[in-house]
């Protein structure tokens, strides 16, 4: 009984706060799509520096949606590592689960949620894997802490304790700072070749401007604006 009254007050507390939260309070951007550049990534690099000036915490992390083998979608948060004309980068361990599941099921998509300036972008497209030159090349830039955890490896494994993981990564952490060069083999750098891109401005009185992109023949694209 005790165990669901606990239950019963922590839901209420949920709902409460939920029922209490509202966004974008604040004066939105204006967003104007027939101002819009022909090519979406124009327009991705234009809206990443104003959500960054605007204060938004770690405008680069974003949702990486891939399907397993069974067909089950699944999703998770990392970070954006360039946009350029060949896509939106990002890396992993090869032998992760996302590793596998892209593998196995190339296509993609992204999502990137800005609330200091109520915007969002959503990607689909097919992901390629960099070979390893660039996906070494990668990780060299990056911290001694993102290497020890490239070296810790085993992502997505079961995991015993906690213990074997704090283990794990202090040799990991000691290897990073005496062998900054150390290889970490199935480290991969990814790549999203984009084939839609839709752009999502928010505005306070719900009438929320959605400009989509889609690649044609080519390699011609196409903007189309979608109701809200």
């Amino acid at each position: 009984m005790g165990a669901m009254t606990t239950g019963d007050t922590s839901g209420d507390a949920f709902r409460t706060t939920l029922h209490s939260l509202r966004v974008w309070d604040g004066p939105l951007p204006d967003f104007d799509p027939d101002s819009a550049p022909a090519e979406p990534l124009p327009l991705f690099h234009e809206w990443f520096v104003g959500a960054a000036a605007a204060g938004q915490p770690e405008p680069h992390t974003m949702s990486l949606a891939t399907v397993d083998a069974e067909g089950r979608p699944d999703v998770r948060t990392l970070m954006l590592h360039d946009a350029d004309a060949r896509g939106w980068h990002f890396a992993s361990h090869a032998t992760s689960a996302k590793g596998r599941q892209l593998a196995g099921r190339p296509d993609a998509a992204l999502g990137f949620y800005w609330p200091a300036v109520a915007r969002q972008v959503r990607i689909r497209g097919r992901v390629a894997a960099c070979g390893p030159e660039e996906s070494r090349a990668d990780l060299a830039v990056r911290s001694r802490g993102a290497l020890a955890a490239a070296l810790t490896g085993r992502q997505s494994e079961t995991l015993d304790s906690l213990d074997e993981l704090r283990r794990a990564s202090e040799a990991a952490w000691e290897r990073a700072g005496a062998e900054p060069e150390a290889p970490a083999p199935t480290w991969t750098r990814y790549v999203l070749d984009a084939t839609e891109v839709e752009f999502f401005q928010g505005d306070a009185a719900r009438r929320h401007v959605r400009l989509h992109y889609r690649r044609g023949p080519g390699g011609l694209w196409t903007r189309t604006l979608l109701w809200p």
